[in-house]
């Protein structure tokens, strides 16, 4: 029987984040398919438009200051999948073509660790407009260390103090996600929480993800006079800590702050930050805090520490907004590290209307309501949460079936609104390796609508995409949306692909004796 090893780490030097980082550098992209890692909560349609408008806000707050010659640069921490990315930048365009106003230019720049997703997202061909354009760029970034942003389409570097602009941060899953330490707050002094981790004796040959799992945490505590030393640079939030907690565990967000302090010497006029996440900007909730456990989903996460974060910008005159309301399960946080932050007017507006409001951690637990009563829901109830939801392509795969359903009760309006639906998500549509077929799904449905165009175009581009597995029905489905359509050649074409499949498939011996007569006729 094999034994298990125990070994001792600070907790910020444990090897957990070697664990992190090297699972992430070897699956990439792929870290993200079928949500083994989540991505959805931060990266739907939803929280990208909130994060369009703030941006479009702090463009309009820049313009009224006369800032309109230099580009603002929006960069993304930890962009992942870059399905965020993708969202807030189809928006943010719609809204300055529609608003027709004068604005700063813009670059929005993709930052990970893993140069693999710098490559995945270059790549990728949803993304392949906005470079064209010159409104997007990558960047490979290491927040623990980094100091400055090398460019790889551009191929440019941007260094301490080059940008005029302020810095426009977007941080997402990201502080639970970078080293932190673990003190521990009792009878007012400050403990170091070392991490004993115990491992089973073959762990060396356990990849990133199956390591984590198998790991056991325990932590002791032994005291930490560094703290509480004048110059250690966060000092007045751990005097507030001494102060006002007692027998509480807190992580520290030491990388984190460091990292934003590096960001912020890129730029002569601040940052903004944006950022969501599962953590607390409430010094409440950190009373009698218990010691932090892994949530394992392929690489692990944490709770970020939003109230040390907010504690130590705020003594540097940064403007902090969080919503009035506890959130439930992501906090959704705007940081105004500028020259009177006050004055950006249309910035804070736009968090009071999109966060404070009504916002992503609202709509979150809308949609978790709405995933488990779908089947029970009218059609018109669908389509306003589908609108709602910026046409949200996981949502009406979740309802595609009952839509399916309805279709014989529905109005005409509701049918061309479905179609206008489709088209939207579509146009907003981010492909990743998921469990289903978007455009297959959307082309049947369509189909069913007798909207042979669309369904074709649909059908289509499903079938190009993975002419591997072609389905009979689908194929099927096609030839009738070209004899519909008045395309004999192409229907025959489909009908006999799809008896190649099947032979005996009854509807497309059918339709095939039609044609082939029909043929001989002319």
């Amino acid at each position: 029987m094999a034994e298990n090893k125990e070994q001792r780490y600070r907790f910020s030097e444990a090897p957990i984040w070697d664990l992190q980082r090297t699972y992430y550098e070897e699956k990439g992209l792929n870290a993200w398919n079928n949500d083994q890692v989540p991505q959805y909560i931060t990266s739907n349609p939803m929280i990208a438009t909130a994060y369009a408008e703030m941006i479009f806000g702090f463009l309009q707050d820049r313009a009224g200051k006369g800032d309109i010659s230099e580009t603002v640069t929006i960069l993304e921490l930890g962009a992942g999948a870059g399905r965020l990315a993708f969202h807030i930048l189809h928006k943010l365009c719609e809204m300055r073509d529609y608003a027709g106003i004068t604005l700063p230019p813009f670059q929005y720049v993709m930052t990970d660790l893993a140069i693999k997703n710098v490559d995945g997202w270059r790549n990728h061909p949803a993304l392949q407009s906005f470079i064209q354009q010159g409104i997007l760029d990558f960047a490979r970034f290491d927040a623990v260390h980094d100091t400055e942003l090398h460019l790889v389409v551009s191929n440019t570097t941007i260094r301490s103090g080059d940008l005029k602009q302020p810095l426009l941060i977007v941080a997402n899953y990201f502080f639970d996600s970078i080293p932190q330490e673990l003190i521990y707050v009792g009878d007012g002094k400050i403990f170091e929480c070392d991490v004993l981790i115990e491992v089973p004796e073959n762990s060396n040959k356990l990849n990133p993800s199956e390591a984590l799992e198998t790991m056991t945490l325990n932590y002791e505590h032994r005291r930490a006079p560094r703290y509480e030393e004048a110059t250690y640079p966060y000092r007045d939030v751990i005097s507030l800590y001494q102060q006002e907690l007692e027998d509480s565990h807190i992580l520290l967000p030491e990388v984190g702050l460091t990292c934003l302090e590096r960001l912020k010497q890129l730029s002569q006029a601040g940052f903004l930050l944006l950022t969501a996440d599962k953590g607390d900007h409430r010094l409440d909730n950190w009373k009698f805090a218990e010691p932090p456990q892994l949530v394992v989903h392929g690489s692990f996460s944490l709770t970020a520490n939003y109230h040390a974060i907010q504690h130590v910008f705020e003594q540097k005159g940064a403007q902090i907004l969080f919503t009035t309301h506890h959130y439930k399960n992501i906090n959704v946080g705007c940081i105004s590290m500028l020259e009177t932050p006050m004055s950006y007017v249309n910035t804070r507006l736009a968090y009071r209307r999109f966060i404070e409001r009504f916002g992503p951690d609202d709509f979150f637990s809308m949609k978790e309501w709405t995933d488990r009563q779908c089947d029970t829901m009218r059609l018109h109830e669908i389509l306003a949460f589908w609108r709602l939801g910026g046409y949200d392509a996981e949502f009406f795969i979740e309802c595609g079936k009952h839509i399916s359903n309805l279709l014989h009760e529905a109005s005409d309006e509701e049918m061309l609104d479905i179609q206008r639906g489709i088209h939207i998500m579509w146009s907003s549509y981010y492909e990743m390796e998921q469990r289903y077929d978007l455009a297959l799904d959307a082309g049947l449905l369509l189909f069913e609508m007798d909207i042979y165009e669309d369904a074709k175009l649909f059908l289509e581009i499903s079938v190009n995409a993975d002419e591997e597995e072609l389905v009979p029905t689908v194929l099927y489905c096609l030839a009738i949306c070209s004899y519909e359509l008045g395309l004999e050649e192409e229907a025959l074409k489909y009908t006999r692909e799809a008896l190649v499949l099947e032979p005996e498939h009854e509807e497309a011996l059918e339709l095939l004796k039609c044609l082939e007569y029909s043929d001989q006729g002319n």
